[in-house]
């Protein structure tokens, strides 16, 4: 083996299991006091990640902030000047930005196309669009600004890839936002930024919870009545509904450099759903 074949067999040795993915990594978490946003501020944490946990919830995100060792920040995303100030406290704090996962998001209103209120899509596109395209801007900005190779994450949904399964405001945002994580990687890639996100299906969090509660007319359902009737009708796993954790252990990946070759991508993590149907898998049980 030549000295050549030697540095690149050491460069590629795999690190010990033990090492911590994103030990000393700083990161920025909208919509971070509950649900996706909140596992995911553990997970991150958990894997040595200073966390700043950005949302309007101020008591849930003051309890996890502390709770982890991170910080919290009143944060509404469709203000630019808010994201924009959560950035600064993860430079104040720590001096750069490692992570930012743009998560922070609302449902959507239901209805014809043909009734669409514009003046509630301008509202819903503010948070969901407008809110990752702030998130991005400024991250970028912080990355770029200190030399960090960094990783920018967003949340989208199934119902970007899959029509019918959420109403069309909803759909259209989330949409969107695959577009922009693909055009803002191509830019971004070329100072070894990754931008890419993860659309979620049937993740019982607090908004599908309170979605599935109003679709189906019964305010008394609960998470675990929900959670059985996506894993029977939303998975190709019989019975196995998502979890915020499964979002959040993929948002992990994509944070780390295990995902160091991933950029301008869609992680669906669906359980199989928008894939194929479980119609053929009752021929054979």
């Amino acid at each position: 083996m030549d000295a050549m074949e030697q540095s690149i067999f050491v460069h590629d040795e795999p690190k010990s299991s033990s090492s911590k993915r994103l030990q000393d990594k700083v990161a920025v978490i909208t919509g971070g006091a509950r649900g996706i946003g909140a596992a995911t501020a553990k997970v991150f944490a958990g894997d040595g990640a200073h966390v700043v946990i950005a949302d309007i919830l101020d008591d849930l995100g003051t309890e996890l902030a502390n709770s982890i060792g991170g910080l919290y920040i009143h944060c509404d995303v469709a203000k630019e000047a808010d994201v924009e100030s959560a950035v600064k406290l993860a430079l104040a704090w720590k001096g750069k930005l490692d992570i930012m996962f743009n998560n922070a998001g609302i449902g959507g209103f239901g209805g014809s196309i043909t009734a669409m209120d514009m003046e509630q899509l301008k509202q819903l596109l503010s948070i969901n669009l407008h809110g990752m395209v702030h998130g991005v801007k400024h991250a970028a900005r912080a990355m770029i600004g200190g030399h960090i190779k960094g990783s920018i994450i967003c949340t989208t949904s199934s119902a970007a890839i899959m029509g019918g399964l959420a109403a069309h405001a909803y759909s259209l945002s989330k949409a969107a936002v695959i577009g922009l994580v693909r055009t803002t990687a191509c830019e971004l890639g070329a100072h070894r930024i990754r931008v890419n996100c993860i659309s979620p299906h049937g993740v019982p969090s607090e908004m599908l919870v309170a979605a599935y509660r109003h679709l189906m007319g019964n305010a008394d359902l609960s998470i675990e009545e929900i959670s059985k009737i996506i894993g029977e009708r939303g998975s190709l796993l019989h019975g196995r509904a998502g979890r915020v954790e499964d979002i959040a252990n993929a948002a992990l990946f994509l944070a780390s450099e295990e995902a160091g070759f991933i950029t301008g991508h869609n992680l669906v993590v669906d359980g199989g759903y928008t894939s194929a149907t479980t119609n053929l898998s009752l021929m054979y049980n």
